[in-house]
């Protein structure tokens, strides 16, 4: 069996059909997929960016709140640029801030 493991490959959204996904600005990552249920953040993961950071960030908010995650990731900068992967993981989950 080949695997392909190289950590820029592009991943799969998750099969699950509540999955919802986002496409970055300004950042490496190419794509943010998450599920929001019942107020709380699920199942991050980022398609490009640094693979090792960004699926801590991914371990670290599941089953947060969407407005904590929010609070703590939004304004966060990469380097020079206005932005970054987590801050556009906040603007990704603005539409979720006040459900449930």
């Amino acid at each position: 069996m080949n695997l392909n493991l190289s950590p820029l490959a592009p991943q799969q959204p998750a099969a699950d059909e509540t999955a919802i996904t986002f496409v970055p600005q300004g950042v490496c990552s190419k794509l943010i997929t998450f599920r929001v249920e019942e107020g709380k953040v699920h199942d991050v993961t980022f398609t490009g960016g640094c693979p090792g950071n960004l699926e801590g960030i991914g371990k670290l908010v599941e089953g947060m709140r969407v407005a904590d995650v929010m609070d703590k990731l939004s304004g966060i900068r990469c380097g020079n640029k206005a932005t970054s992967c987590p801050d556009q993981l906040s603007k990704a989950l603005e539409p979720y801030r006040n459900d449930a």
